[in-house]
Protein backbone atom coordinates (compact mmCIF):
# COMPACT_ATOMS: atom_id res chain seq x y z
CA UNK A 1 0.00 0.00 0.00
CA UNK A 2 1.50 3.32 -1.02
CA UNK A 3 0.27 6.89 -0.59
CA UNK A 4 1.89 10.33 -0.71
CA UNK A 5 5.40 9.15 -0.04
CA UNK A 6 4.43 6.52 2.54
CA UNK A 7 4.96 2.80 2.15
CA UNK A 8 3.60 -0.01 4.34
CA UNK A 9 5.14 -3.45 3.93
CA UNK A 10 4.54 -6.94 5.31
CA UNK A 11 1.38 -7.87 3.33
CA UNK A 12 -0.55 -4.86 4.50
CA UNK A 13 0.02 -5.75 8.14
CA UNK A 14 1.66 -2.41 8.71
CA UNK A 15 4.64 -3.51 10.80
CA UNK A 16 7.15 -1.58 8.71
CA UNK A 17 6.36 1.99 7.64
CA UNK A 18 8.47 4.03 5.26
CA UNK A 19 6.95 7.47 5.71
CA UNK A 20 8.84 10.01 3.62
CA UNK A 21 6.25 12.70 4.30
CA UNK A 22 6.79 12.47 8.05
CA UNK A 23 10.56 12.53 7.58
CA UNK A 24 10.46 15.67 5.45
CA UNK A 25 7.87 17.47 7.57
CA UNK A 26 9.73 16.82 10.81
CA UNK A 27 13.28 17.05 9.46
CA UNK A 28 14.41 20.12 11.40
CA UNK A 29 12.54 19.19 14.58
CA UNK A 30 14.17 15.76 14.47
CA UNK A 31 17.59 17.25 13.76
CA UNK A 32 17.42 19.66 16.70
CA UNK A 33 15.95 17.10 19.08
CA UNK A 34 18.50 14.55 17.89
CA UNK A 35 21.36 16.88 18.77
CA UNK A 36 19.90 17.15 22.28
CA UNK A 37 19.74 13.38 22.74
CA UNK A 38 23.10 13.00 21.02
CA UNK A 39 24.75 15.36 23.50
CA UNK A 40 23.61 13.10 26.33
CA UNK A 41 24.88 10.00 24.51
CA UNK A 42 28.21 11.73 23.89
CA UNK A 43 28.76 12.58 27.57
CA UNK A 44 28.14 8.97 28.59
CA UNK A 45 30.21 7.71 25.65
CA UNK A 46 33.21 9.63 26.96
CA UNK A 47 33.24 7.35 29.99
CA UNK A 48 33.40 4.26 27.77
CA UNK A 49 36.11 5.89 25.65
CA UNK A 50 38.31 6.96 28.56
CA UNK A 51 38.20 3.58 30.30
CA UNK A 52 38.76 1.68 27.07
CA UNK A 53 41.62 3.98 26.12
CA UNK A 54 43.44 3.33 29.39
CA UNK A 55 42.48 -0.26 30.28
CA UNK A 56 41.20 -1.69 26.97
CA UNK A 57 38.08 -2.55 28.96
CA UNK A 58 34.44 -2.10 27.89
CA UNK A 59 32.94 -1.01 31.19
CA UNK A 60 29.36 -2.16 30.68
CA UNK A 61 28.56 -1.11 34.25
CA UNK A 62 28.97 2.51 33.14
CA UNK A 63 25.26 2.62 32.27
CA UNK A 64 24.47 2.07 35.95
CA UNK A 65 26.97 4.77 36.92
CA UNK A 66 24.80 7.05 34.78
CA UNK A 67 21.48 5.97 36.30
CA UNK A 68 22.84 6.43 39.84
CA UNK A 69 23.41 10.05 38.87
CA UNK A 70 19.77 10.27 37.72
CA UNK A 71 18.69 9.15 41.19
CA UNK A 72 21.05 11.76 42.62
CA UNK A 73 19.17 14.43 40.63
CA UNK A 74 15.76 13.15 41.73
CA UNK A 75 16.62 13.00 45.42
CA UNK A 76 18.26 16.42 45.28
CA UNK A 77 15.05 17.93 43.94
CA UNK A 78 13.06 15.99 46.53
CA UNK A 79 15.37 17.09 49.33
CA UNK A 80 15.00 20.72 48.25
CA UNK A 81 11.27 20.41 48.88
CA UNK A 82 10.00 19.85 45.33
CA UNK A 83 7.43 17.17 44.69
CA UNK A 84 6.00 15.49 41.59
CA UNK A 85 3.36 17.58 39.88
CA UNK A 86 3.21 20.96 38.24
CA UNK A 87 6.43 22.76 37.33
CA UNK A 88 7.07 25.51 39.92
CA UNK A 89 7.41 29.11 38.81
CA UNK A 90 10.85 30.00 40.13
CA UNK A 91 12.94 33.17 39.77
CA UNK A 92 15.78 32.66 37.33
CA UNK A 93 18.55 32.86 39.96
CA UNK A 94 16.86 30.32 42.22
CA UNK A 95 16.27 28.00 39.27
CA UNK A 96 19.91 28.18 38.20
CA UNK A 97 21.03 27.59 41.77
CA UNK A 98 18.83 24.50 42.19
CA UNK A 99 19.97 23.06 38.86
CA UNK A 100 23.62 23.61 39.81
CA UNK A 101 23.03 21.83 43.12
CA UNK A 102 21.45 18.93 41.26
CA UNK A 103 24.37 18.89 38.83
CA UNK A 104 26.91 18.76 41.66
CA UNK A 105 24.94 16.02 43.43
CA UNK A 106 24.59 13.93 40.28
CA UNK A 107 28.28 14.25 39.42
CA UNK A 108 29.25 13.38 42.99
CA UNK A 109 27.02 10.29 43.05
CA UNK A 110 28.09 9.03 39.63
CA UNK A 111 31.75 9.89 40.19
CA UNK A 112 31.74 8.15 43.58
CA UNK A 113 29.99 5.10 42.12
CA UNK A 114 32.56 4.86 39.33
CA UNK A 115 35.49 5.06 41.75
CA UNK A 116 33.98 2.43 44.09
CA UNK A 117 33.27 0.20 41.09
CA UNK A 118 36.90 0.44 39.98
CA UNK A 119 38.26 -0.33 43.45
CA UNK A 120 35.89 -3.17 44.28
CA UNK A 121 35.41 -4.89 40.93
CA UNK A 122 38.39 -4.15 38.69
CA UNK A 123 41.43 -3.39 40.85
CA UNK A 124 41.56 -6.88 42.44
CA UNK A 125 41.49 -8.38 38.94
CA UNK A 126 44.41 -6.21 37.83
CA UNK A 127 46.45 -7.29 40.85
CA UNK A 128 45.83 -10.91 39.88
CA UNK A 129 46.63 -10.13 36.21
CA UNK A 130 43.30 -11.59 35.14
CA UNK A 131 42.65 -12.03 31.40
CA UNK A 132 40.50 -9.47 29.59
CA UNK A 133 37.58 -11.85 29.30
CA UNK A 134 37.34 -11.95 33.09
CA UNK A 135 37.19 -8.14 33.17
CA UNK A 136 34.39 -8.18 30.61
CA UNK A 137 32.35 -10.76 32.53
CA UNK A 138 32.92 -8.81 35.73
CA UNK A 139 31.70 -5.61 34.09
CA UNK A 140 28.47 -7.31 33.01
CA UNK A 141 28.02 -8.81 36.48
CA UNK A 142 28.67 -5.47 38.16
CA UNK A 143 26.02 -3.89 35.94
CA UNK A 144 23.39 -6.33 37.17
CA UNK A 145 24.49 -5.96 40.79
CA UNK A 146 24.16 -2.17 40.65
CA UNK A 147 20.74 -2.53 39.01
CA UNK A 148 19.49 -4.90 41.66
CA UNK A 149 20.70 -2.70 44.49
CA UNK A 150 18.40 0.04 43.22
CA UNK A 151 15.57 -2.45 42.70
CA UNK A 152 15.85 -3.70 46.29
CA UNK A 153 15.95 -0.13 47.60
CA UNK A 154 13.37 1.63 45.43
CA UNK A 155 11.40 -1.13 43.71
CA UNK A 156 10.69 -1.68 40.03
CA UNK A 157 8.65 1.44 39.24
CA UNK A 158 10.13 4.70 37.90
CA UNK A 159 10.15 7.64 40.29
CA UNK A 160 7.36 10.11 39.74
CA UNK A 161 8.36 13.10 37.63
CA UNK A 162 9.86 16.17 39.32
CA UNK A 163 10.38 18.95 36.79
CA UNK A 164 11.86 22.35 37.69
CA UNK A 165 12.30 23.78 34.20
CA UNK A 166 9.59 24.23 31.61
CA UNK A 167 10.66 23.08 28.17
CA UNK A 168 9.53 26.30 26.47
CA UNK A 169 10.38 27.20 22.89
CA UNK A 170 12.99 29.94 22.59
CA UNK A 171 13.22 30.30 18.81
CA UNK A 172 12.90 28.27 15.63
CA UNK A 173 15.35 27.23 12.90
CA UNK A 174 13.72 26.55 9.51
CA UNK A 175 10.52 25.82 11.42
CA UNK A 176 12.23 23.47 13.90
CA UNK A 177 11.58 24.28 17.54
CA UNK A 178 14.60 25.07 19.75
CA UNK A 179 13.67 24.78 23.42
CA UNK A 180 15.46 25.96 26.53
CA UNK A 181 16.28 22.36 27.54
CA UNK A 182 17.85 21.70 24.12
CA UNK A 183 20.00 24.83 24.37
CA UNK A 184 21.19 23.99 27.90
CA UNK A 185 21.89 20.36 27.04
CA UNK A 186 23.82 20.93 23.82
CA UNK A 187 25.81 23.96 25.02
CA UNK A 188 26.70 22.45 28.40
CA UNK A 189 27.65 19.10 26.86
CA UNK A 190 29.95 20.72 24.31
CA UNK A 191 31.60 22.87 27.00
CA UNK A 192 32.15 19.81 29.23
CA UNK A 193 33.64 17.81 26.37
CA UNK A 194 35.93 20.66 25.34
CA UNK A 195 37.04 20.90 28.96
CA UNK A 196 37.83 17.18 29.11
CA UNK A 197 39.68 17.31 25.80
CA UNK A 198 41.82 20.21 27.06
CA UNK A 199 42.40 18.44 30.38
CA UNK A 200 43.63 15.26 28.68
CA UNK A 201 45.80 17.05 26.12
CA UNK A 202 47.18 20.02 28.07
CA UNK A 203 47.62 19.10 31.71
CA UNK A 204 50.08 17.01 33.69
CA UNK A 205 47.38 14.54 34.75
CA UNK A 206 46.21 14.36 31.14
CA UNK A 207 49.70 13.44 30.00
CA UNK A 208 49.66 10.68 32.59
CA UNK A 209 46.38 9.34 31.17
CA UNK A 210 47.78 9.38 27.63
CA UNK A 211 51.01 7.75 28.78
CA UNK A 212 49.21 4.88 30.51
CA UNK A 213 46.90 4.48 27.52
CA UNK A 214 49.90 4.21 25.18
CA UNK A 215 52.16 1.94 27.26
CA UNK A 216 51.28 1.33 30.94
CA UNK A 217 54.51 -0.50 31.79
CA UNK A 218 56.79 2.17 30.35
CA UNK A 219 54.67 4.89 31.94
CA UNK A 220 55.15 3.21 35.34
CA UNK A 221 58.91 3.05 34.81
CA UNK A 222 58.87 6.77 34.00
CA UNK A 223 57.27 7.57 37.36
CA UNK A 224 53.58 7.67 36.44
CA UNK A 225 51.33 6.26 39.16
CA UNK A 226 49.23 3.91 37.07
CA UNK A 227 46.66 3.17 39.76
CA UNK A 228 46.09 6.87 40.39
CA UNK A 229 45.64 7.47 36.67
CA UNK A 230 43.11 4.64 36.39
CA UNK A 231 41.14 5.97 39.36
CA UNK A 232 41.19 9.45 37.85
CA UNK A 233 39.95 8.05 34.53
CA UNK A 234 36.98 6.33 36.18
CA UNK A 235 36.27 9.48 38.18
CA UNK A 236 36.19 11.71 35.09
CA UNK A 237 33.93 9.27 33.29
CA UNK A 238 31.62 9.17 36.31
CA UNK A 239 31.48 12.95 36.59
CA UNK A 240 30.49 13.25 32.94
CA UNK A 241 27.85 10.54 33.34
CA UNK A 242 26.42 12.49 36.28
CA UNK A 243 26.18 15.63 34.17
CA UNK A 244 24.46 13.61 31.44
CA UNK A 245 22.00 12.33 34.06
CA UNK A 246 20.88 15.87 34.91
CA UNK A 247 20.27 16.74 31.27
CA UNK A 248 18.48 13.42 30.75
CA UNK A 249 16.21 14.09 33.74
CA UNK A 250 15.45 17.57 32.42
CA UNK A 251 14.38 16.00 29.12
CA UNK A 252 12.83 12.77 30.44
CA UNK A 253 12.01 13.22 34.16
CA UNK A 254 10.79 9.61 34.45
CA UNK A 255 14.34 8.46 33.71
CA UNK A 256 15.07 7.57 37.36
CA UNK A 257 14.38 3.86 37.04
CA UNK A 258 16.57 0.93 38.03
CA UNK A 259 16.81 -0.30 34.42
CA UNK A 260 16.72 3.18 32.93
CA UNK A 261 20.41 3.25 32.07
CA UNK A 262 20.57 -0.02 30.14
CA UNK A 263 19.36 1.06 26.69
CA UNK A 264 20.95 4.50 26.98
CA UNK A 265 24.24 2.90 28.00
CA UNK A 266 24.19 0.63 24.95
CA UNK A 267 23.48 3.63 22.74
CA UNK A 268 26.34 5.56 24.34
CA UNK A 269 28.61 2.60 23.66
CA UNK A 270 27.35 2.65 20.06
CA UNK A 271 28.24 6.34 19.89
CA UNK A 272 31.74 5.63 21.22
CA UNK A 273 32.29 2.90 18.60
CA UNK A 274 30.78 5.05 15.86
CA UNK A 275 33.13 7.93 16.56
CA UNK A 276 36.12 5.70 17.26
CA UNK A 277 36.33 4.18 20.73
CA UNK A 278 39.36 5.55 22.51
CA UNK A 279 38.97 8.92 20.77
CA UNK A 280 37.53 11.76 22.86
CA UNK A 281 36.40 13.91 19.94
CA UNK A 282 35.03 10.81 18.27
CA UNK A 283 32.71 10.29 21.24
CA UNK A 284 31.22 13.75 20.66
CA UNK A 285 30.86 13.19 16.93
CA UNK A 286 29.42 9.70 17.37
CA UNK A 287 26.92 10.82 20.00
CA UNK A 288 25.58 13.72 17.98
CA UNK A 289 25.39 11.63 14.82
CA UNK A 290 23.61 8.77 16.58
CA UNK A 291 21.05 11.06 18.17
CA UNK A 292 20.16 12.62 14.82
CA UNK A 293 20.12 9.35 12.85
CA UNK A 294 17.84 7.53 15.29
CA UNK A 295 15.40 10.46 15.17
CA UNK A 296 15.38 10.30 11.39
CA UNK A 297 14.77 6.56 11.59
CA UNK A 298 11.90 7.10 13.97
CA UNK A 299 10.18 9.37 11.43
CA UNK A 300 10.80 7.04 8.52
CA UNK A 301 9.97 3.68 10.12
CA UNK A 302 7.89 4.56 13.20
CA UNK A 303 8.69 5.20 16.85
CA UNK A 304 8.94 1.49 17.70
CA UNK A 305 11.98 1.25 15.40
CA UNK A 306 13.95 4.02 17.11
CA UNK A 307 16.24 1.71 19.10
CA UNK A 308 16.56 -0.71 16.20
CA UNK A 309 18.00 2.04 14.00
CA UNK A 310 20.68 2.75 16.60
CA UNK A 311 21.77 -0.88 16.83
CA UNK A 312 21.69 -1.41 13.06
CA UNK A 313 24.01 1.58 12.82
CA UNK A 314 26.35 -0.12 15.31
CA UNK A 315 26.44 -3.31 13.23
CA UNK A 316 27.07 -1.36 10.02
CA UNK A 317 29.93 0.67 11.47
CA UNK A 318 31.56 -2.50 12.83
CA UNK A 319 31.27 -4.12 9.40
CA UNK A 320 32.39 -1.17 7.30
CA UNK A 321 34.79 0.72 9.58
CA UNK A 322 35.56 -1.13 12.83
CA UNK A 323 37.87 1.67 14.04
CA UNK A 324 35.05 4.23 13.84
CA UNK A 325 34.88 7.53 11.99
CA UNK A 326 37.98 9.07 13.58
CA UNK A 327 39.60 5.96 14.95
CA UNK A 328 42.60 7.48 16.74
CA UNK A 329 43.46 5.92 20.09
CA UNK A 330 43.65 7.94 23.30
CA UNK A 331 47.29 7.04 23.71
CA UNK A 332 48.19 8.62 20.36
CA UNK A 333 46.47 11.92 21.05
CA UNK A 334 48.81 14.90 21.01
CA UNK A 335 48.70 18.50 22.16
Amino acid sequence: MTHLGSLVLADGGGWIHFDVDSFLNQFWDNTIDGLSYGSIYALVALGYTLVYGVLKLINFAHSEVFIYGAYGVWFTFYGLGFRPGATPDLPIFELVGFLLLALIAAMAVSGGTAVVLERVAYRPLRKRKAPRLVFLITAIGASFVLQQLIFIWRGGNPENSIRLLRNDEVFTIFGGSVTIVTIITVVAAILLMVGVDMFVNRTKFGRGIRAVAQDPDTATLMGVNKERVITLTFLIGGLLAGAAALFYMMKIPQGAWYQGGFILGIKAFTAAVLGGIGNLRGALLGGLLLGVVENYGQSLFGGEWRDVVAFVLLVLILMLRPTGILGESLGKARV
